[in-house]
């Protein structure tokens, strides 16, 4: 009998290292996107526990306070399940190698794992399994310290052109906006460059979120700023120019385009979000004709020169939305970004926030951030 718990133990330290093993190796140093089940699970189970606290709140601004503490969390929570499954994994082995009872091969474990040194033996068949313990407590740790600067990196890159889309088209953002808002100090010229940016951004970010999901549940530092919902704008103004003037040059708005809705489709399979690859230009949308139309009249208003008028650009621009519409309103719930226009609903409901205008183009110079139907 004693045998047989000295195999079934060693089997299952050994199980539980390779395990935590292959999670850290998937997790902090393989660059593909390779899930890890076991942090995949330590995330959601963390992000669910801040969303039913968060979920509780009455505003958007309380929900996001909440929610901004849940990445960090997480990461902390993923090193804290390495260590203890490292440290199970390794009391089972010391116990099936020596006559050590459960008491003492945890104790002994503990002392290897966080190279503390108070517990030691002369047993020479513990020797190689006391310097792996040694050696992987400060390699794990060293691992994620190397790994929160990329980490870092990759969400200072993000935010930089998010906050810079605040002044084209306000926070939170909306695709009609970044147009009205150019046309109005004639400045449609500059959609070139910023198509072009948005391109690589798109790039940037579908990269670095597949690789390191965790980053798609950062937030930003502004509740009203949201990465995805930046993204869906740019790909909404991408679309409706493409829809309202298509004698414009189109190269550039239409590889923005793409590359964004690539990016929110590959960070939507990240997530676990079925995804349509090659969607019926035919099928229709979230977003209705009339919504469409409030946002026309906006552009007409602002003097945004248009070729077509709203019934004949309705189809043009649904069969671009089409593209990214879906995948785009379940990330948005999911990550539970800004209610903002245009963006689908939220869970629990919120009211949709409009992006917030310079005062003197509110009503009787009202300032804020109007609420739809306000």
């Amino acid at each position: 009998m004693q045998a047989l718990g000295a195999v079934v133990s060693f089997l299952a330290g050994l199980a539980i290292v390779l395990a935590v093993g292959s999670s850290i190796l998937r997790t902090l140093v393989v660059p593909r996107g390779v899930r890890s089940k076991l942090s995949s699970a330590v995330l959601g189970a963390t992000l669910a526990l801040f969303r039913t606290v968060a979920h509780r709140t009455s505003t958007y601004g309380s929900r996001d306070a909440v929610l901004a503490y849940a990445a960090p969390v997480a990461l902390i929570a993923t090193l804290l399940t390495w260590l203890g499954l490292l440290f199970v994994g390794f009391t089972l082995l010391l116990f099936s190698f020596s006559p050590l009872d459960m008491a003492a091969s945890f104790r002994e474990a503990g002392s290897s794992l966080f190279t503390l040194g108070f517990a030691s033996t002369d047993r020479a068949q513990l020797t190689l399994v006391d310097f792996l313990a040694a050696a992987t407590g400060p390699i794990v740790v060293g691992l994620l310290i190397g790994y929160l600067p990329s980490l870092y990196a990759s969400y200072n890159r993000r935010e930089v052109e998010v906050a810079l889309l605040h002044s084209r088209s306000g926070e939170p953002n909306w695709g009609p906006e970044i147009l009205l808002r150019h046309a109005i100090v004639n400045s449609e010229e500059e959609l070139v460059t910023l198509w072009r940016d948005w391109e690589h951004w798109a790039a940037d970010v579908a990269e670095s979120h597949v690789n390191y999901p965790v980053l798609i549940h950062v937030r930003s530092a502004q509740p009203m700023r949201n990465w995805l919902i930046a993204l869906l704008s740019v790909m909404d103004a991408a679309a409706l120019q493409l829809s309202l003037n298509p004698q414009v040059a189109q190269g550039p708005a239409r590889v923005a385009l793409r590359q964004g809705f690539v990016a929110v489709r590959d960070i939507a399979r990240a997530e676990g979000i079925a995804v349509d690859d090659d969607p019926d230009p035919d099928s229709g949308v979230t977003l209705t004709f009339e919504e469409f139309v409030h946002a026309y009249e906006q552009l007409v208003a602002s003097g945004y020169a248009m070729a077509r008028s709203a019934e004949d650009a309705w189809p043009h621009f649904r069969g671009w939305r089409v593209n990214y519409e879906s995948a785009a309103y379940r990330l948005a719930e999911r990550i539970d970004a800004v209610p903002a226009m245009w963006s689908g609903t939220r869970n629990p409901p919120l009211p949709v926030v409009a992006p917030e205008r310079p005062t003197n183009r509110m009503p009787g110079g009202r300032t804020g951030r109007p609420v739809i139907g306000e």
